[in-house]
């Protein structure tokens, strides 16, 4: 009897065990596929984001590469949620370097071009020549990191500059309430790093040379992305999905090679 009973369950799992294998390699081909399909496109995308870091001469000026494609990565997914208007801009702040380096990177995807790499400054209260502590809190007096999108154009205190938007929440999501803007400053320049060894400091804006700043806003004015990076900090963001980037971006190369051709 006992024997009958353990020739019936061998039979059983082996008939369980047949149809779990033939399930799997019905499902197996299809994932291989996608599998096989990721990870040519990621390829592929690391491949662009070389070339455009070499092409741009981002390298050379400064720019780290992980840097770079983190800030890219958000600018595609951007995109993608049809936030940006038509320029392809992306501006880069670099807080993982001193302010006494030009850390300020203004770049034209389409053209891959570095049109502009100046000074910026931190908030007051993120430290010295290099910032450590980030703040999104009213009246901190301290930068905030992550992405960033450019508003509108108006005359303060400091002249005609450039309101921004805070995309990240819990990171920067209360720029506009904090006055968080783009505006020159005479505090930016070679004069007050030879007298202090650093920049001078904002109340938490990415203030830039005074004589740059109309040059400044009106390259990177009318919805484009700035991001404002430092790698030290515990940072999460919706806009680095890579895989989306990914997909973005190879289309936007298909699309401007078909005009060149």
């Amino acid at each position: 009897m006992k024997r009958n009973i353990m020739g019936i369950a061998a039979i059983i799992l082996a008939g369980i065990s047949i149809v779990g294998t033939s399930w799997k390699a019905v499902e197996a081909p299809h994932t291989q596929q996608q599998t096989i399909k990721n990870i040519a496109q990621d390829s592929l995308y690391n491949r662009y984001i070389l070339n455009l870091y070499h092409t741009a001469h981002l390298d050379s000026a400064g720019l780290n590469e992980a840097v770079f494609e983190k800030a890219l990565t958000g600018y595609y997914n951007m995109k993608y949620s049809g936030l940006l208007h038509s320029k392809s801009i992306l501006t880069i702040a670099d807080f993982d370097q001193e302010s006494c380096k030009k850390r300020l990177y203004i770049i034209d995807l389409n053209k891959k071009e570095l049109l502009l790499n100046t000074w910026v400054a931190h908030g007051q209260n993120s430290g010295g020549d290099k910032p450590t502590a980030f703040s999104n809190n009213m009246n901190s007096n301290q930068s905030s990191i992550g992405f960033y999108l450019t508003g509108e154009i108006y005359f303060g205190k400091h002249g005609r500059s450039l309101k921004l938007d805070g995309m990240d929440n819990g990171f920067n999501s209360n720029a506009r309430e904090r006055a968080i803007v783009v505006h020159g400053a005479d505090y930016v320049c070679q004069e007050s790093i030879n007298q202090l060894g650093r920049l001078g400091r904002s109340q938490g804006c990415p203030a830039v040379a005074t004589k740059l700043a109309n040059q400044v806003i009106n390259t990177i004015s009318d919805r484009t992305v700035l991001f404002i990076n430092n790698s030290e900090q515990r940072y999460n963001s919706q806009f680095l999905n890579e895989q989306l980037a990914a997909t973005v971006a190879l289309n936007n190369e298909e699309v401007l090679a078909s005009r060149i051709d």
